[in-house]
C-alpha cells in the first residue's frame, strides 16, 4: 500500500515535483510512500510528511478511490490533510514544491496514478 497526502491550504493543494528516478523526474504528485509492515496507514502518511516536507499534518478524509500503480504491486490511497503549527512545507526530496488552485490543476504533468485523485480534488478546493 501506497499512501498519499492531498494537504489543502487556503483552497490550494500542495503538489510536488519528482526529481528521482529519471524515468518520472519532472512529474507531479502528492507527497507520501510506502506503509511499513504493522504501520497504520493515517501513520505511514504523517511519517511521509515530516521525512519529504518537514512538516506535521492532522489527516483527514479518504480523496478519490484506490488507484492500482503503474507496475500493478501496490495501490495508492489519498488522504485530505491540513498542516500543523503553522509549518511551512519544505522540498527536502522533490525537485520543487507548488500549491495549485482548483483552475491551476492541469498546469503540472501529473503521475498517472495522481490522474483520479486530481479529478476526485476538484470539489475539495474553492473555485475562483
Amino acid at each position: 500500500m501506497v499512501v498519499g497526502a492531498a494537504i489543502i491550504e487556503g483552497g490550494r493543494v500542495l503538489a510536488c515535483e519528482r526529481s528521482a528516478p529519471p524515468e518520472v523526474a519532472g512529474r507531479w504528485e502528492f507527497p507520501g510512500g510506502k506503509v511499513e509492515p504493522g504501520e497504520a496507514e493515517t501513520d505511514a502518511l504523517a511519517r511521509e510528511c515530516v521525512e519529504e516536507l518537514g512538516v506535521r499534518v492532522a489527516v483527514g478524509a479518504r480523496v478519490g478511490r484506490d488507484v492500482r500503480m503503474a507496475h500493478g504491486r501496490s495501490v495508492l490511497r489519498v488522504y485530505a490533510a491540513r498542516l500543523l503549527h503553522g509549518d511551512e512545507p519544505k522540498a527536502l526530496e522533490h525537485a520543487e514544491l507548488r500549491w495549485l488552485s482548483a483552475a491551476e490543476l492541469d498546469s503540472v504533468d501529473w503521475l498517472p496514478a495522481d490522474v483520479p485523485i486530481v479529478a476526485a480534488l476538484r470539489p475539495l478546493l474553492d473555485t475562483p
